[in-house]
């Protein structure tokens, strides 16, 4: 009953709100950002498919506690992994974390680039771009900042550091290998920071395309919850206070969990849709029995809890409502701990910062799994192109009734996929609900296939620039098909 009612009062509340102004950006089906109603259709969340180990954190500088990963691509394509490297467990920001890189052509097989930059175990050879920096290290998250008329020796930032340190500092890097501090003191500091206790995770900054300013993503604790807060800046170095992110769900009461990373980053291929691939903490959750916990070699002190992957998303650009929160559609795991005892520790499986391409019709995130093993590495998940969810229907059919939006462009581009019984219908409607004559979904041709950019079409073909800068609403007739995302093409 309170679902039914929830769904009544999201579809009256579009009803009258103004139509949503989408521009030709491209809109996945993570949300019900634009959906109005569903009638034997749901947004399903995917699987990401398990592709094997990219590469052990096997140097002597590595070791056991490498991890809060980031994945970068760097102007000419390839992969960049920043991650931290540490062989021993002792205390946030010790000596002994630096910062270590990895290197791509295809997200599949990985180099460790010899930079000559620090001497580390009596070698120069070696992969560490950065060490005994102030206790950045510990955590050092860099982004390529793509704002226009960045400086050429900016062009890679960073923000690392912990409370002990005095909080997070603000680097910059011409290539991303050779680091030095934008300021002195750091840019986020404890007293600006109004919680007990912060910093102690990956706190991710990047450079905001769709909100035109930095954006950066912490971990604070509330009421002694991890939870996640943002700041903004227009030049890394000034910060606003910070805001302490909830969580929302469309049909229950989101939980509250301890959200040890939150891997928050504009998606690549939809820079006004922000995704986060969270890892999701459970203290005092053991899985392990004492003599399974022997049998694999890992530390003692890291198999008393378990964890695994959430997936969230925001759209900050949507205006104060959708700032201060993450949607989570989603409360099942993402990224499920594997079969065997290893991956059942405290800490592991907690994905790498940024999901990028790895093939025309693939993208990657990268997870930290077998932490404080021997077999310690960095694993590749993949899934389809826009495929963290779908707008799902069933071999029985169904549709789903978008609210009424406003577009730009002249042919509707959708990523989908049908069984050889299914298929996939469109059909354009005005505000009030009532069909187009010309583009109803008595007029749409069925689409059936698999493919990423199918071009839409109704009897008359696929131009739709008529119906551009008008308010509309889109029915989606379905079956036995998902539907990934849809964009309006010029």
């Amino acid at each position: 009953m309170k679902r039914i009612v929830l769904l009544l009062a999201l579809s009256l509340g579009s009803q009258a709100a103004e139509p949503i102004n989408i521009g030709s950006r491209r809109e996945l089906f993570v949300d019900r950002f634009l959906i109005d109603t569903l009638s034997r259709t749901e947004l399903r969340l995917q699987t990401p498919r398990d592709e094997g180990v990219a590469f052990k954190f096997d140097k002597p500088w590595e070791g056991l506690f490498s991890g809060y990963a980031t994945i970068l691509t760097l102007e000419d394509g390839r992969l960049r992994a920043y991650y931290r490297g540490k062989a021993v467990a002792n205390k946030d920001g010790s000596e002994e974390e630096l910062t270590c890189c990895a290197e791509s052509t295809d997200g599949r097989t990985w180099t460790k680039p010899e930079l000559g930059i620090y001497e580390v175990m009596g070698t120069k050879q070696n992969n560490v771009v950065l060490m005994n920096a102030n206790q950045s290290t510990h955590n050092f998250s860099p982004f390529r900042d793509l704002r226009p008329g960045v400086p050429a020796d900016e062009r890679f930032k960073a923000l690392g550091g912990t409370m002990q340190g005095g909080g997070l500092f603000a680097w910059k890097s011409p290539d991303g290998y050779r680091w030095q501090k934008m300021t002195d003191a750091a840019v986020i500091t404890q007293a600006m920071v109004p919680y007990k206790y912060m910093f102690d995770s990956q706190n991710v900054p990047f450079w905001s395309e769709a909100e035109g300013k930095y954006v950066a993503y912490y971990r604070v604790f509330e009421k002694s919850i991890r939870r996640i807060v943002r700041s903004e800046s227009t030049d890394f170095i000034k910060w606003s206070a910070p805001v302490l992110l909830e969580y929302r769900n469309p049909e229950m009461e989101a939980p509250i969990e301890h959200l040890y990373t939150n891997q928050t980053h504009a998606y690549f291929r939809a820079p006004h849709q922000y995704v986060a691939i969270a890892a999701r903490f459970m203290p005092k959750r053991q899985v392990l029995t004492d003599e399974q916990a022997k049998a694999i070699n890992v530390n003692p002190g890291y198999f008393k809890d378990t964890s695994d992957a959430i997936f969230m998303t925001t759209r900050p650009i949507e205006g104060k409502e959708h700032l201060g929160h993450f949607d989570r559609t989603f409360l099942e795991g993402f990224i499920k701990g594997g079969i065997g005892a290893q991956n059942w520790v405290s800490r592991t499986n907690y994905p790498a910062l940024n999901v990028v391409p790895t093939g025309a019709n693939e993208m990657s995130v990268f997870v930290n799994q077998d932490y404080a093993q021997p077999t310690a590495h960095l694993r590749r998940y993949s899934l389809r192109t826009d495929g963290f969810a779908s707008l799902h229907c069933p071999y029985a059919g169904g549709h789903a009734i978008t609210k009424p939006f406003i577009f730009d462009g002249r042919e509707l581009s959708l990523n989908f996929s049908t069984s050889a019984a299914g298929g996939v219908k469109i059909g354009f409607e005005d505000a009030e609900g009532k069909p187009i004559p010309g583009f109803s979904i008595d007029d749409a041709v069925t689409q059936i296939g698999n493919e990423i950019d199918r071009r839409v079409s109704w009897k008359s073909g696929t131009d739709v620039s008529s119906l551009a800068g008008k308010p509309v609403r889109l029915r989606i007739s379905m079956k036995d098909a998902d539907i990934f995302s849809f964009q309006f093409t010029k």
